[in-house]
């Protein structure tokens, strides 16, 4: 998940996908990004109805759910030494 302007959310994310890889974490490839983010929010913290935030949103916690069902069995299978 990130926020800010366009560019510098998405560099930051790459970036942190390296630094994960490096401990030995799973990253997932969809992210949630509140770009403008001054912009999505009203006075109370809550989301305009949006579409495309909603579809990125529904991607993102399919795609978690898929990996921590598959690294849960996996872990009880044969637990992850480094």
């Amino acid at each position: 998940m990130s926020y800010g302007g366009i560019g510098g959310r998405l560099f930051a994310v790459e970036q942190l996908r390296q630094v994960f890889t490096e401990v030995h974490a799973t990253t997932i490839r969809q992210a949630i990004s509140f770009d403008n983010f001054w912009e999505r929010f009203d006075e109370h913290g809550e989301t305009a109805a949006d579409e495309s935030l909603e579809s990125a949103a529904k991607t993102f916690l399919d795609q978690l759910s898929w990996w921590a069902n598959a690294l849960r069995v996996a872990r009880a299978a044969h637990p992850y030494e480094p």
